[in-house]
């Protein structure tokens, strides 16, 4: 599974224009031969490309739901698995580690208070290290040990897209968020996040609802 975010600077509406510009110039050659005692006609002027939506503006996918929403992520406490995988073994990983942490919940007869989630710390072609989540309303008296902690979730600035499928159709979905945000030109941040509205654990493999939260670099943070 590749690199989810890597952005891709393709300029598919420059390659466009100049295949047009290129059609005219040589169709204009082409009738000044032909008729050499009158001016060839003006080739017509090329379509001007279709601007672009502003950056951050909301969109839907085809299943009507929210693809780019805008919205600003605030802190959550929780309890998390920290660990490591590859792209190829990513879902079982990730689940393995919900298990551990709903195991611990149920013995301390803690409530979560939130949708599970995995945040994404950081990425490569291979493989990825991540923090595996679920929200609770407040830290435990008796934390947890070992690989697992209690912590705050990231906050900021987002974007938000919706995925409807198996994991493995995943990466079809960040390659379409990969396009969002070249085309909006935004800048990611290298944390992201996977939010579950579909348990993983028990849901159907095909049948997930997953949300995925992009953080996005503000200007002063870019700069």
């Amino acid at each position: 599974m590749p690199f989810r975010l890597c952005l891709r600077a393709i300029t598919r509406v420059t390659i466009t224009l100049a295949a047009i510009a290129l059609v005219a110039t040589l169709s204009a050659g082409r009738s000044f031969a032909q008729s050499p005692q009158s001016p060839a006609p003006n080739p017509p002027a090329a379509a001007p490309a279709p601007a672009a939506p502003a950056p951050g503006s909301d969109s839907t996918n085809p299943n009507g739901d929210p693809f780019g929403q805008n919205l600003t992520l605030a802190a959550k406490t929780i309890v998390y698995v920290k660990g490591t995988g590859t792209w190829d073994k990513a879902f079982e990983t990730i689940t393995g580690a919900f298990k551990k942490i709903d195991a611990y919940l149920d013995k301390e007869g803690i409530k979560a208070s939130g949708l599970p989630m995995t945040v994404f710390t950081a990425t490569d072609d291979t493989g990825f290290d991540f923090q595996a989540a679920v929200p609770i309303a407040e830290a435990p008296k008796n934390p947890p040990r070992g690989d697992m902690a209690v912590g705050q979730s990231p906050e900021g600035t987002a974007l938000k897209f919706v995925h409807r499928g198996s994991y493995d159709d995943l990466d079809n979905t960040y390659e379409a968020i990969t396009n969002y945000l070249d085309d909006k030109k935004l800048e990611a941040k290298d944390v992201f996040i996977e939010e579950y509205v579909t348990d993983p654990v028990k849901s159907e493999p095909g049948k997930l609802v997953i949300n995925v939260y992009v953080l996005i670099k503000t200007p002063t943070e870019k700069g």
